[in-house]
């Protein structure tokens, strides 16, 4: 799996967006700025991110994007989600409607699936808020210090 640049992105525009004070909408300009990302990278990414209801946008003079949601309602799955993130590992995890061929025979589909799935619920468990405060689930607190020791 590798998050893509548009994933990245996405998930560091929209942190920007979360720190903005007051109920001001910010620039596309701005934020391009801020995050040394292309204005027009940040508008493709932004478009998607309105259209999933994550971000709000006010045209003209002080116009700008604001987040729809409080940061504990918007969680890293709706990011990757909304900007179309592929997160597969392998095609077998793909949900395309075309069965893997190999399901039945294959040692490593069942694996394939279980780390996919992992990884899916971690996504969706871990908010903005959880990000902007660096607490993240106990329980992958506790495998990654597993992992270390």
């Amino acid at each position: 799996m590798r998050i893509t640049t548009k994933g990245r992105y996405a998930l560091r525009a929209v942190l920007q967006l979360s720190q903005n004070d007051g109920d001001k909408p910010v620039s596309i300009r701005n934020l391009s700025e801020m995050e040394e990302i292309s204005a027009e990278f940040l508008e493709q990414i932004f478009f998607r991110l309105r259209k999933a209801g994550l971000i709000t946008s006010t045209r003209g003079p002080g116009g700008g994007f604001q987040l729809n949601r409080e940061l504990d309602k918007i969680t890293v799955a709706d990011i990757f989600n909304a900007v179309g993130e592929e997160l597969h590992f392998s095609p077998c995890t793909l949900d395309d409607g075309n069965p893997c061929s190999r399901e039945a025979i294959c040692p490593a589909h069942g694996f394939w699936n279980y780390t996919y799935g992992m990884f899916r619920t971690y996504f969706e468990q871990v908010t903005l808020d959880d990000i902007m405060n660096n607490k993240f689930p106990k329980f992958m607190i506790q495998e990654v210090e597993k992992l270390k020791s």
